[in-house]
């Protein structure tokens, strides 16, 4: 198995919701301690790995979150039955029916999304999206009391159940690839750096699905020249897509954003993004829909301004169940990065 996969694969399997992202975290500084020249975790649970360079070259900072997005319990039925609010942007028509694994104060407990059977629903009901008030969690507990006795109360957080697989021909099946993806560049590109006489600071970070909040704060204490936000980021190449709308492909390279809801990036950032593509020829396109934010909303907006940018792997059906990616377009994510890097700190 490839290295990337590998990574791809034991970050995509951890469970990271927002403000519960310590098994993320560990999977970083395992791969990362070692390479790094100083590591540290800051009180909100950002973890930064520091590569000292040389005086004269600029600080970059590589953001990737370590979240996914994720549920939060909020109520128990008397009859043992959940109910949940999200944490980051789930649309209730892909929640019935899904396997979710919490973690409670026992370890691990796993459930379904359940809804009103079918059969008893009227014909408008089975027409329509049910929202979120109509669905509920089935832990297989019969009280409240039960519940508790398998360790899950109200704050219990969750996440969708499904584990990476290889599908064949490169392309790569698991959830929150939306940012494990991210993740796996940020590791590898600071690893092949780790020897180069560059500043580089390697940021996981806290509570993006929620609002990047754990950029805005680690953004303040790195105070970095440059910065780019890691990501996994929507692809639209699907059947009933229109061109237009179609943001992103697989097997069409990394995805460089010149601008979303959050960020315009840096012309300058932008400039040695598209340069390197060239003059390397690494394959990257555009993303061709502004829509989303990144890390780098908050980051660019730190204290004096940070030039800062997104780079990207294309995903297809993020915030879902599972995601869909491609090996191609995660290992030239990763040249793309690890060359503007060096393009940038001697420019």
């Amino acid at each position: 198995m490839l290295e990337e996969i590998r990574l791809l694969a034991e970050l995509s399997n951890a469970f990271g919701p927002p403000g519960s992202e310590e098994d993320v975290r560990e999977i970083l500084k395992k791969e990362l301690e070692e390479h790094a020249d100083e590591v540290r975790v800051d009180k909100l649970g950002n973890i930064f790995f520091y590569h000292h360079g040389g005086d004269k070259y600029p600080k970059v900072m590589l953001a990737a979150h370590m979240d996914e997005v994720a549920f939060l319990i909020t109520f128990i039925e008397e009859n043992g039955f959940l109910r949940f609010h999200t944490l980051g942007g789930i649309t209730p028509n892909v929640m019935p029916g899904q396997t979710i694994i919490l973690k409670g104060e026992k370890g691990f407990v796993k459930g379904i999304i359940g809804t009103k059977p079918p059969h008893l629903m009227k014909e408008e009901e089975r027409k329509k999206v049910l929202p979120i008030e109509e669905l509920f969690m089935d832990i297989g507990a019969g009280s409240v009391e039960e519940v508790r006795e398998k360790g899950v109360d109200i704050g219990t957080t969750g996440v969708f159940d499904v584990k990476f697989a290889e599908l064949g021909g490169g392309y790569l099946r698991g959830k929150a690839f939306d940012d494990r993806a991210g993740c796996t560049v940020m590791v590898q590109v600071f690893k092949t750096l780790k020897d180069s006489p560059y500043n580089l600071v390697a940021v996981g970070t806290v509570q993006e699905e929620v609002g990047l909040r754990g950029a805005r704060t680690a953004a303040w204490q790195v105070e970095p020249d440059y910065a780019l936000a890691l990501e996994g980021t929507f692809a639209g190449d699907v059947p009933g897509a229109k061109p237009h709308r179609m943001s992103a492909r697989l097997k069409g390279g990394p995805v460089i954003t010149i601008a979303d809801r959050t960020t315009i990036t840096h012309p300058k950032v932008l400039r040695t993004l598209i340069k390197v593509g060239r003059e390397k020829s690494i394959p990257f396109q555009f993303k061709k829909v502004p829509s989303g934010g990144t890390d780098a909303g908050a980051i660019h907006l730190t204290k004096a301004g940070v030039p800062s940018g997104t780079v990207a792997v294309p995903c297809r059906y993020i915030h879902g169940p599972a995601a869909i990616t491609h090996v191609d377009d995660l290992r030239n994510t990763i040249s793309l990065v690890r060359e503007f890097v060096k393009a940038i700190s001697t420019t």
